[in-house]
């Protein structure tokens, strides 16, 4: 009988940042070319602003100032919403067999992660550009300085790479893309339980005490508070808290899922 000989796996000639380069210019074309998916990323979350504004909003502030109280509670589920797609990508490329080949390349195979999530950081912020284009046009008027505006942006980019991440995650230990867009829609539910949409001391007790101590609070609070010029106080604290440990959780059980799925082959 003929032996099959496998080949060996090529030495890594290309640099990690080389590498990383090539993958992040793969989502990015990927991106660009799924106008379908772009488009639901920031029409849904702009959809839902008008919705929270002028259906709900006379309920909830019969003075017409909800608007002012939503906004960031709508830019971090436009984050969610846009970063949940990653998982489905993810799973994809798991799934059909590209990421093998990729590791028969002289290529770091594990920058394929790396590109999704930086593609999705960029897809996303392009996105909360445009719904805060259209919260200044329905009425939002915020009161931060240059300073408050660039804390609020960076506490907002650095979320959508935490959720990101998580979604990477999600999408390796998923074991089909359907799979992982029902992951992914799951975990968009948080901000409802939050002080998103409504003050926490408006609901009940044990539900207030859920919505105080998940992660998804205190971000929107530091958000709040840039944007409306106050000092967001131990709440910014606890939103780079919860954003670094989702950040560091979910690169490790990213890493360790792609090396076992490495090993199962």
């Amino acid at each position: 009988m003929t032996a099959v000989s496998i080949p060996a796996r090529p030495e890594h000639a290309v640099s990690p940042l080389a590498s990383a380069a090539v993958f992040v210019g793969r989502s990015i074309r990927h991106s660009l070319r799924d106008v379908e998916a772009l488009t639901m990323a920031i029409v849904l979350p702009v959809m839902l602003m008008l919705l929270f504004t002028f259906v709900f909003g006379g309920a909830l502030d019969a003075e017409g100032g909800y608007v002012q109280y939503v906004v960031p509670g709508i830019i971090l589920l436009c984050a969610g919403f846009g970063a949940s797609s990653t998982a489905v990508d993810v799973a994809r490329d798991m799934s059909d067999g590209i990421v093998d080949r990729f590791r028969t390349m002289p290529l770091r195979s594990r920058g394929v992660i790396t590109g999704h999530v930086v593609a999705s950081l960029l897809r996303n912020l392009l996105a909360t550009g445009v719904v805060i284009g259209v919260a200044l046009l329905v009425g939002f008027r915020p009161t931060a300085d240059v300073l408050q505006w660039l804390g609020a942006l960076g506490v907002v980019a650095l979320f959508i790479l935490a959720i990101t991440w998580l979604y990477a995650a999600l999408g390796l230990a998923a074991k089909s893309p359907t799979a992982a867009s029902g992951y992914g829609f799951a975990l968009l539910f948080l901000p409802y339980l939050s002080s998103a949409f409504v003050p926490t001391d408006t609901m009940p007790v044990w539900l207030r005490w859920i919505a105080e101590n998940q992660p998804i609070t205190p971000i929107i609070e530091t958000i709040r508070a840039l944007l409306f010029g106050r000092a967001p106080g131990a709440d910014l604290w606890w939103a780079l808290g919860w954003c670094a440990l989702i950040i560091v959780a979910a690169y490790a059980w990213a890493a360790w899922l792609f090396r076992r799925s490495a090993a199962r082959r």
